[in-house]
């Protein structure tokens, strides 16, 4: 854990915790009567584990988080607990730092604009995954793109651009996470770019 120094009202020092901010992405949460999760249910839960004032967008689960924890891997862990005991459900979550973030607002624009000017676009989705997938099994989704639907995969974003609606495409999030063989879950890039300009900061 990272700590700074702070006076204290004594006049001497006291270490405080330095804060880190993160996004996590929820999977599968809000669809149906099995699976809900209000946004200030989750709000509370997270304040009730300690976390400070979250910030949550929209109903399909993307939350803007304050921690001294520096792991990723062990913020999701928590995180996963936190939401299985409050809901009685799992709940895959993806986290990304704001970096992380940023980056997969701009590497979304830039294949849109690149697919654009190729042809038309009906769509452009981001799948955030929980873990980092396998060489291998990028490979093997890359090359599921067609005319279509392009699949590119930078990190743990993957970026969907699809030439007919979502419905009809075989590139959704299923088959994303059974290539891929990891939890994700997708936002589509108008969500990304939104959630960037106000909690990428």
């Amino acid at each position: 854990m990272v700590y700074t120094n702070k006076v204290a009202a004594g006049g001497g020092r006291e270490q405080t915790p330095v804060v880190a901010v993160y996004v996590a992405f929820l999977r599968a949460i809000n669809l149906g009567p099995r699976r809900q999760f209000p946004m200030a249910d989750l709000r509370a839960a997270l304040e009730a584990d300690g976390f400070v004032e979250p910030r949550t967008h929209i109903q399909t689960g993307n939350v803007r988080l304050e921690t001294p924890m520096r792991s990723v891997a062990r913020l999701t862990e928590r995180l996963e607990r936190v939401f299985a005991a409050d809901r009685g459900f799992e709940v895959p979550t993806a986290v990304l730092t704001r970096a992380e973030l940023v980056e997969a607002a701009t590497d979304g624009e830039a294949i849109l604009a690149l697919e654009a000017a190729a042809g038309e676009v009906h769509g452009q989705y981001v799948t955030f995954l929980r873990d980092l997938p396998e060489p291998a099994a990028v490979e093997a989704l890359e090359a599921l793109s067609d005319v279509d639907g392009r699949v590119r995969v930078r990190g743990r974003a993957v970026h969907v651009t699809l030439a007919e609606g979502y419905r009809s495409t075989r590139l959704d999030n299923n088959r994303v996470e059974k290539v891929l063989g990891v939890a994700g879950t997708n936002r589509n890039l108008t969500v990304v770019r939104r959630l960037a300009a106000d909690w990428g900061r």
